[in-house]
């Protein structure tokens, strides 16, 4: 079976690869980025440590653009799956699929899975007049910007994320109902934000291999930095051909398979990004750490890679009678 981009699927993915650049740019990140970490008197980084005058930075809690929120909504990103009888835009997974992994490689932040999975069953979320958050695992993304919270928030507390664009409540396991099975769509859409990540850092470890010398030379020109970005472009590549066919076949275990691959390609992918670059890729200017960052936000959604081999482990090899 060949899984190609139809024509139109292009003209949607590039549509939207087009929108992002325009309106939530590098630029747009960076001020969303400041608005969450703010630097003490005293000196110090933007990355929270200590400065050499002993400063320290403030992370706090980022606000949801709702101006971009509705723009995604004008867009039709959260009612994409919703049927047209319904006024959504009609169309299924692949599609879905090609649209979340632009913005894991745009690093947009918000509610993006739970807003889209409630399109036609909460009022205003198809439209982005509406934030939904859900509890995922006893986490809870963006719950203080949320208007609708699916799932008993009951005793939730502010965790320090390791992402600064992500902000993080935990639902004590005390007083949360036990989690149900995964959302298949949950799943592969995370997948698909991974994807997207995975993608991203690719471009960025080549684009700084050939313009970065040393003795004269492009970086990317030495084995070892060459090897780096081959086996990010290998990890890449391997989990888009996954995550296009789970989001074709939406078979549990594709989709258990796409998610584990899609995992090891971002976060994998982002880490040997950070080699490429050296030091310069943990600066705060950088935006090679936040995908990397937000790649082990991702990581816990959705029941997590463990649940994911243990589908994909209970499909390969069944019990017998």
């Amino acid at each position: 079976m060949r899984f190609r981009l139809t024509d139109d699927q292009r003209a949607l993915r590039d549509g939207l690869r087009g929108a992002l650049t325009r309106r939530f740019d590098t630029a747009a990140l960076r001020t969303v980025l400041e608005g969450a970490v703010t630097e003490r008197a005293g000196g110090g980084s933007a990355a929270g440590d200590e400065g050499a005058a002993g400063g320290r930075c403030a992370v706090r809690a980022p606000r949801l653009d709702r101006e971009l929120w509705r723009f995604l909504g004008d867009l039709g990103f959260f009612s994409l799956r919703v049927p047209e009888a319904d006024g959504g835009v009609g169309l299924g997974l692949p599609e879905a699929v090609l649209l979340f992994e632009e913005a894991g490689r745009a690093l947009l932040p918000g509610p993006l899975v739970a807003t889209h999975l409630a399109a036609g069953a909460v009022p205003g979320a198809a439209t982005g007049e509406t934030v939904v958050a859900a509890v995922d695992g006893g986490l809870v993304e963006w719950l203080d910007e949320a208007d609708v919270v699916r799932g008993d928030t009951t005793g939730a507390v502010p965790l320090r994320s390791a992402d600064p664009l992500t902000p993080l409540h935990r639902v004590p396991a005390g007083q949360a109902a036990p989690d149900p099975a995964p959302d298949l769509v949950a799943v592969l859409l995370t997948a698909a934000e991974q994807l997207g990540t995975a993608g991203r850092v690719c471009a960025l470890a080549a684009q700084h291999a050939r313009a970065r010398e040393q003795f004269g030379r492009p970086v990317g020109a030495f084995q070892a930095v060459a090897h780096l970005c081959a086996g990010i472009l290998v990890r890449a590549e391997t989990a888009r051909a996954a995550v296009y066919a789970a989001a074709v076949t939406a078979d549990p275990a594709d989709i258990a398979a796409a998610r584990i691959l899609a995992d090891e390609a971002a976060v994998r992918g982002a880490r040997d990004c950070l080699q490429v670059h050296g030091g310069m890729g943990f600066t705060w200017e950088s935006e090679v750490h936040l995908h990397l960052k937000r790649a082990w936000v991702r990581t816990q959604r959705a029941g997590g890679v463990t649940e994911s081999e243990e589908t994909l482990a209970a499909a390969l090899a069944p019990e017998t009678a």
